[in-house]
């Protein structure tokens, strides 16, 4: 029994360390990223980065029409972020900032657009942000390189 809970400790131990939360960061990076990429590439007109298609403006003008800002505006601003932070967190730079922004997007949309969602979608959202705000992107960022390189 005692060895048992030795190799049980042990691995506990290291499954609590840098190595194993940096893999799990990275992952969270990448899906939390994906789930906004995915978005953001449903709202541009194909073969394009950044151009809103006229389907999504309509959408923001109808559907999204409770977020309290411009239609033009807001398609033309989800679509940046749904693009831009997504991409920044996939290098891990500025994690926590891009990851703050998204739970920004994910709170706009369950307050003014699903507000039905919270459970099936957001709450999953909000959790991966907030554990990027909280714990960074990890050994395996960018951001982790640039703050080796600051000692």
């Amino acid at each position: 029994m005692a060895a048992t809970l030795t190799r049980y400790d042990a691995a506990t131990r290291w499954l609590s360390g840098n190595v194993p939360e940096s893999l799990l960061l990275a992952l969270v990076r990448v899906v939390l990223g994906g789930i906004f990429w995915r978005s953001g590439q449903t709202k541009v007109v194909e073969g394009t980065w950044f151009q809103v298609s006229d389907g999504t403006l309509e959408l923001f003008r109808t559907e999204y029409a409770g977020v309290p800002l411009p239609p033009e505006f807001t398609a033309v601003m989800a679509n940046a972020a749904e693009h831009v932070l997504p991409a920044l967190l996939l290098l891990g730079l500025f994690s926590r900032l891009s990851a703050l922004g998204l739970l920004g997007m994910t709170l706009t949309i369950q307050f003014f657009v699903y507000p039905e969602e919270w459970w099936a979608q957001h709450s999953l959202w909000a959790a991966l942000a907030l554990a990027l705000i909280l714990r960074g992107g990890g050994l395996f960022s960018l951001d982790a390189l640039l703050a080796r390189r600051r000692g």
